[in-house]
């Protein structure tokens, strides 16, 4: 998968149209593509709100990461894709296959 853009990988990811949070996502992108550290899961967590602003993704739910699962005390957001994303996604993700 490493070869793929990982925006577009992301998107692959949430076209199942289940719902996950951040860290789930981020967590399975940086195993892929070998991104791990700090830079790799902010650059990742980065893509995704860039996806969000672009209409693809929907953020639904958000929490405090008390317990440190992705980074102590920073906002948790669980998304799920948008029709506009499920679009998007298929013909990107169709175009790397």
């Amino acid at each position: 998968m490493g070869n793929r853009p990982i925006k577009f990988r992301i998107l692959e990811l949430f076209l199942d149209g289940k719902e996950y949070w951040n860290y789930e996502v981020v967590s399975k992108i940086q195993e892929e593509y070998n991104m791990h550290g700090n830079y790799g899961r902010d650059s990742i967590n980065f893509d995704i709100i860039e996806l969000v602003s672009g209409g693809m993704l929907k953020d639904l739910e958000q929490k405090v990461d008390e317990a440190g699962i992705y980074k102590k005390d920073f906002l948790l957001h669980k998304y799920v894709i948008t029709d506009f994303g499920k679009v998007r996604g298929s013909d990107a993700c169709m175009r790397y296959a």
